[in-house]
Order: C-alpha cells, then structure tokens, then sequence
C-alpha cells in the first residue's frame, strides 16, 4: 500500500509460498482419498489469488507462489482451504489460516506450519465504524426542585469497508443498550443499498428504563451510576448486518461493544471514536448455532490438519529523495570501486544471507541510473577470475547470479511473453497428454504418441527462441556480450566458454523457469491443471537440455547421465542434433553480439495484460442493471479490446494513443467496488475488477503505456457523469474540463516501474534486519579471519567502505526514529487511522517508548528493534 503522511510513503509488499496441507479431514467418517483441495488466499474477506485444485488427497502439495503490493489497509492475511464438490454449486470450506497483519514479520522467510482453523460466519469480519457517544442530563419539573434523569445518545455516522457477501453489501445497524438489571432495548437503522462503505448519520436515543415518568428528588451530579440506585447504563452493542434479499436470516457483518458504566464511564462521558468492528465471541453468539467452547474449538481445529506457509512480508517507510542522497552516491561509487571487493555493492552481498533480497533493489536502483551493465560486469568479472573450472561459472547462487536473474526479469518480460505466450497458449487449449514415464501411464501403448505430442511442442517453443534473437533486449544483449567477453578472457582455450556463459542465464534461468511456472512470470492467470503442469515440466527439462548443447561433449555426457529417468535420457537423443548446436549457436551469438541490436518494432502486437471483467460505457441513459456487462478484454502493445468470450471477435478496439487518462472511479458514481474508468476523447469507459489487486495492476500498466501519449489529460473527473451532471463537481455541462489532477506515475517506461528511493530503503531495512552481521564485519575488520571469510582484496579499503555504509545506516535510522515519535505524537487513538481496537497504534506506542528510552548510538552501534 502506498500511503501518504507528509513527505513519507508506507510501501508493503506480500510474497506467500503455499506449500502443502496434511492431515485433512476425509469427506466422511473413515473415508480417505476424497478430496479435491484448493487454497484461496485472501485480504481479510476479500479473495486475491487462488491455487490449483488437487484431486483425490488429504495431504494435497500445492507449492504456488504469489507476490504483490499491498494496495490497501488490511487486518488478516488469510488462507481458506477449500474442498471442491463437483455435484454442488458452492465449493464446501474446511478451513483457514489467518494471521494479523502486526505478527507476519514473525514469520518472515521461514516454513512454517499452521494449525488450520473452523470457519465461522459470525468471525469473518472486517471495516470499522465511526460512532458518537454522549450522556446528557433530563430535567424534569420548573420549581426549585428538578427531576432529572441520564440520557444517552447514539450516533451512528458512517462504516468503511465492511465484508461483502457472495459480492454484495446491503448494510444496516441495530444499535443495542443492555441495563444492569439484565434488560435491553434495541433500535435499528435504514439499510444502505450497494455499498460497503455506508454513511448513516442516523442518532439513536435511550434513558434509564426505571424512571421513565418519574420524579426523583436529589440534586443532581453528572455521574452516570448516580442517575438511578437500581438501575444503571450496563454495555453498548453496535451490530452491522446485510440485508440478504431471498434469505431468512441476516448475515452478521461485526459488532462494537463500548462499556457504559463503571468508573470509565464517569471519566468518558462522551466519545466521538472510529472503531474497528469486531467477531461475536462464543458467549455472545444466538444460542441456536451450534457454538463451540474454546476448548472444544481447539479440539476441533487439531482435526482439520495443517498447512505449510513461508510468507515474506515487508513494510518500508519511504522518504523523499534527498534523505537517501548519502545512500545513493555510496552505492553508485561501487560501479568504480578498486578492487570490487570494496564496494557497497559487494559488502551488501557480504552483510545480507539472501542474495536474491539483496539483488532486486540493487538492479533497479542501478538500472534507473544506467549503471546495471558496468556493476554486473564488475562483479561478473571479480567473480570469473576466481574459478578454475569453466564448467561451474555462475552456477551457484551469487550475488551476481541473482542480479542477472533480476535484470532479466525486469528487462525482458515482454519479450519473454512474445516468444513463450503463443506456445504456451496452445498447450493450455489442447490439453494434449505428454507423459512419457512409463510408471505414470496407464496404457503403455499411448507413450509413443505422448512423445509426439512433447517433441510437437517442444520444437515450436525452440524454434520461437532461436529466432526471437533479433528482439532480445538491448540491454540484456549488453549483459550477454560482457559476459562473454570476461569469460573468454579468462579461458581463451575454451571453446565453448562463449555460449556456455551466456546459456546458463537465458536457457537455464530465464525460459525454462517460464515455462514451469507460467504465473510467475505473467504468461498466464488461468487455473493449470496437473495434467497440464506435469507437460510443461517435462517442456521445460527438455529446454534445459537444448540449452546444454553447447557445452563440451564430455559435459553432455554428464548431463545424460544426470536424468535418473531413462524416458528423459530417451528424450535427450531425440533433440540433440547437428542442426540444433547450430541454431542454439546461432542464436546466442546474436544475443551477445558486440554491436548493439537497433531498436525494432514488431511485426505483431505483444499481449501485455487479459481477463474477465465487467464493463459500462458512457451513455445518457440513466443507469441500470442492463449498462453492466460481463467482458473478455485484452490489452496488447497496439491496443485494449473486449469481446463477449476469450477468442471471440473484439466488440470493441481502443488504440492506446486514444486513451487520454486512466484513473479509479469513486464508489458513490455506481455504488460499486473496484472500479477505474479510461478516458477517451469521446466518451469515458467504466469498468469494475474482481478485486482491489487486479484494479491496480489494470490501472497501472494502462498509465504506464498511455502517459507518452501527447493529448493525455492533465485534469479529470473522479466520478461519473449521471443525470445531467457530474457527481464530484456538480458541473452540467458533459464535456467540462476535469475537476481533479491526474494522477502521475513513478516510471515512465512499460517494461519496469522504478522508484530508486523505495529501493534505497528497501536496502536500508534490508541492513538494519541483519545489523549483527554488520557490527560483525566491523569488528572484524583488520583481521585475517576478515579476509578468508569475505574473500577481501584490500582490507583498508573493505573497511573504509564499511565504515561509510555504517555511518550512512545510522543516519537513516535516525530519521526512521523522528519520523516514529512525530507518528505517535500526531496520530490520535481512535481516529480513523488508528480505529480503537487496532494493534498496530499500540505496537506503535510501544515502540516508540523503547526509542525513548535507549539511546540510539552511544558507542556507534545500532540496538535491533523490528521495522516491519
């Protein structure tokens, strides 16, 4: 979530590992096998990604990756296990886990398992409320003697972002008083139409039940418990609910307790508070539902299994630019550092156990200064000298191999899409068998034509590669050629050095990970079958080893022997021919040729982006239900297109130079959750995603494509144009300038979103997580252990480096500290940005008075305290 205070944006990233379940429980008592199990991971109640489905288990094993940015508030990362029923309409849930958003640094990196959890409809709550409280004082009579009771006044002012259920919310309040003689008195609000984020403004008023209508002759004193000997202000309960339409019951969307009496009510009288909205604890639950006690709750939750979750989750406060100036010139000194070993770049890789987190900021820190290819050639060569055996370069997981893993990414996911996707799609659409593991077929006589099918597939995939050289990337080309030029520098004897150097990345490391694991890399968002995966498992292998023709013939050997399956060896004889070395030569001679490649335009459109969505255009009917349709839309370099279905003729085609803004809509315009509209010079078009994740990576790959175009908007309007007017500005005429500045985009290139701060930081939080490694090199320096442990060339120089990167830390986090202690200051308990109820504020509180009393450097070393 990029969240602005100030000058600072919040940053949050999530990265979840759904590896496996065991233990599920079966469908019946003592049936075993029968299950079909899928994961849906979600933000609260909202879902975000799901897995595939695994058929037949108890134990499925799942392994899928999911990442993203954050790009809201959120209390639970959850996972709901669920158990596919082929017969009913609604799959059935087993479980979940759910973990609070304050405690997923805990878990940090690391695979843990988790006790899977009962669902219950009456927990699963979400949003917050904004409530108003007073007491005031009844006087009755007009004489020197008033009758006086307490009064207490309700005011529900509005809910944000409350649960929606099966895809609607139709919220509406009870607001309840329990009396300390047991009684209680319920009133209840209008229903909200359409909307999780209702405003009711309505006020609610209750006295004291006991002296309705009666006189009391005391004086009196603004104290609640006074008002009445017997009966007194007991509790408060605030229930949202939907209003299901055909159902007969309301469903339960969360609650707020307040406690009326006692010695905090004296000292509160009155409270104007948000609140986060709460689950039913067991004791408060209709007793008609079948409720657990805890104990038996834990019980019952032993008996659902568990499932196994590595989840990175980080959480960076970025500042504006010229607080990373120090940072900044530190790191880009490295690309003319002497010896390399003495560089930032290199202590950072020293000082940081996962060279992946350590490679992905600093590439795009270094691409974004035009300074990637001379730093990876720099450590690609420091590294190069140290091996002895041609064979092993590069194939361990060093810093430098994990940069150039990241460059590629970066740089040629579109290519990667253009050479991979049509192939790729043809397999997912023809679902044709491939199996050629004698122990996995039933029949034995169908491996013959499996192979067929492989050896069809695989030399469409190969042959798009081959001749997919003259789009390669200029920079990975760049990338290519200095590889090849230090790797034949150190073994010029070597023939093969030049292309073995170079097949390791875009073979090994680039197309046949895309190929095992299309969703990582965007090839596709479609559920994959294992039927499917296991052939782009056995694609992939194959790819691996047209990649190794290359190597030395005595290498070969070694990889033939490396297949513990025949039917792979098998495989392996039936690519490998003359004209194959040939064209894999071929190709990785262009892609690492010494002058760079010309920029060329392509002869067809790359898909960038595909899925179903819901669309209204900008029409001067009053809107209905009808406007709303369900669409395939496609957007591709030259333009964005839906049709009714995937494949079917466009109905509509916008050519990207005619989308003039792409911003988010505001709810109030449809009553709608995420929606976004595209601007064109005609018309506007609406269109809602499935969820708050798709409407961002939607809008933000559009921004990125159209912001060059030279008739792009500078102004616009946040909401809709509905009955003769716009609902943000009031104005009538349709064609009135935008009221609202459009919003603006970090990058302005299509392949890679760079922001070099949020790098800078993320380095900064990367360092200060693994402090103690620092203070270790520190206290090293100087020392022979130093130097056989790092591999330090010029120990003085190492040191000074370190020193600097020492220094430059500690600045950081003392503007990270003042930043916390302004938060804390500023941020009121109970405001909207920290609701009553929300952890995180405590955490907050509690951080900032450790800050307070340790004292941050009193002997140039750095106290570790959590910064996620």
């Amino acid at each position: 979530m990029a969240a602005m205070k100030g000058k600072v944006r919040v940053v949050e990233r999530l990265k979840i590992k759904i590896g496996e379940a065991k233990n599920l429980p079966g469908r019946n008592h003592g049936s075993v096998n029968q299950r079909d199990v899928y994961c849906a991971l979600s933000l609260d109640q909202e879902e975000i990604f799901r897995t595939e489905t695994i058929e037949k288990t108890l134990s499925p094993f799942f392994s899928e990756d999911f990442q993203f940015e954050v790009p809201r508030r959120f209390r639970y990362l959850s996972v709901y296990i669920y158990d596919r029923d082929r017969h009913l309409k609604q799959d059935k849930v087993i479980g979940k886990v759910a973990v609070k958003r304050e405690e997923l640094h805990s878990y940090h990196s690391k695979d843990n398992w988790f006790p899977i959890l009962p669902v219950d409809a009456d927990s699963e709550v979400q949003g917050k409320a904004h409530i108003d409280v007073k007491f005031e004082a009844v006087i009755k009579g007009n004489s020197n003697l008033e009758h006086h009771n307490s009064r207490l006044i309700v005011r529900l002012i509005e809910c944000n972002e409350l649960t929606l259920k099966n895809g609607a919310c139709d919220p509406f309040a009870t607001v309840t008083v329990k009396y300390s003689n047991g009684k209680q008195e319920s009133k209840k609000a209008k229903v909200k139409k359409k909307t999780s984020s209702p405003h009711f403004d309505e006020t609610f008023t209750f006295e004291l039940p006991s002296v309705r209508g009666q006189n009391h002759d005391r004086e009196w004193q603004y104290r609640v418990s006074d008002a009445c000997a017997d009966v007194d202000w007991s509790e408060l309960i605030i229930s949202l609910w939907h209003d299901s339409a055909g159902m007969s019951d309301k469903i339960f969307l969360g609650e707020v307790r307040i406690p009326l009496g006692g010695v905090q009510q004296q000292n509160h009288a009155a409270t104007n508070a948000w609140y986060f909205l709460q689950p039913r604890s067991l004791l408060h639950r209709p007793t008609s539902k079948q409720t657990q006690s805890p104990a038996s709750a834990r019980s019952h939750s032993n008996s659902l299994g568990s499932l196994r979750l590595n989840i990175q989750y980080t959480a960076d406060h970025v500042f504006s630019s010229h607080v990373y100036n120090s940072l900044r010139e530190l790191l880009l000194q490295s690309v003319n550092a002497e010896p390399v070993t003495s560089s930032a770049a290199y202590i950072l890789g020293a000082i940081i156990p996962s060279k992946e987190d350590t490679a992905q900021p600093l590439v795009k820190l270094f691409l974004h200064h035009a300074q990637l290819a001379p730093i990876i050639n720099n450590l690609a060569r420091w590294e190069i000298s140290k091996v002895t055996d041609p064979n092993t370069i590069f194939r361990g997981n060093t810093l430098v191999s994990k940069m150039m893993d990241e460059a590629m990414k970066l740089v040629g996911l579109h290519y990667l899409h253009n050479t991979l996707r049509p192939t790729l799609d043809l397999v997912f659409q023809e679902h044709k068998p491939c199996e050629i593991d004698p122990s996995r077929v039933e029949d034995p006589s169908q491996i013959q034509s499996n192979l067929l099918n492989l050896k069809d597939y695989v030399e469409k995939i190969f042959t798009a590669i081959t001749n997919s050289a003259i789009r390669c990337p200029t920079l990975m080309c760049q990338l290519f050629h200095n590889l090849k030029e230090v790797a034949t520098t150190y073994f010029p004897e070597n023939k093969e050095v030049r292309y073995s150097v170079i097949s390791g990345f875009i073979f090994l490391r680039f197309f046949a990970p895309a190929i095992l694991g299309p969703k990582l890399f965007d090839l596709t968002s479609e559920q994959i079958d294992s039927q499917t995966k296991r052939t782009l498992t056995l694609i992939s292998k194959t790819i691996q080893s047209l990649g190794n023709l290359v190597s030395s013939p005595s290498l070969q050997k070694e990889y033939k022997k490396d297949y513990k399956e025949e039917y792979m060896a098998c495989v392996f004889d039936s690519v490998y021919t003359e004209s194959r070395v040939l064209a894999v030569r071929q190709f990785l001679e262009i892609i690492s040729a010494t002058s760079n490649p010309t920029q060329r335009n392509l002869d067809t459109p790359v898909v960038l982006k595909e899925g179903v969505m819901i669309k209204r255009a900008q029409g001067r009917k009053r809107f209905g239900r009808k406007n709303f349709k369900q669409r395939y839309f496609r957007l591709t370099t030259q333009d964005l297109t839906y049709s009714k279905n995937k494949g079917k003729e466009p109905l509509c085609c916008i050519p990207l130079d005619q989308i003039l803004a792409v911003e988010k809509l505001q709810e109030d315009s449809f009553k709608k959750n995420y929606m976004f509209q595209i601007v064109q010079p005609e018309r506007a078009l609406y269109i809602q995603a499935n969820n708050c994740v798709e409407e961002k990576e939607w809008i933000d790959i559009l921004t990125k494509i159209c912001q060059t175009n030279a008739n792009r908007l500078s102004s616009y309007h946040p909401s809709a144009y509905i009955n003769g007017h716009w609902l943000c500005c009031r104005a009538q005429i349709e064609c009135a300038p935008g009221c609202s500045e459009v919003s603006t985009s970090v990058d302005a290139t299509l392949q890679m979103n760079l922001d070099p701060d949020r790098e800078l930081q993320r380095i900064h939080s990367l360092v200060i997580s693994n402090l103690d490694r620092l203070e270790g090199l520190v206290a090293a320096c100087g020392g022979t252990n130093l130097i056989s442990n790092f591999m330090v060339e010029d120990v003085h120089s190492f040191c000074t480096t370190l020193k600097q990167l020492q220094d430059t830390i500690f600045n950081l986090e003392q503007e990270h500290r003042t930043y916390l202690r302004s938060v804390a200051r500023e941020t009121k308990y109970g405001s909207k940005q920290a609701p009553i109820g929300d952890d995180n504020y405590l955490l907050l509180a509690a951080r900032v008075g450790r800050l307070d009393n340790n004292h941050f450097r009193q002997t140039h070393t750095l106290p570790m305290w959590p910064v996620q």
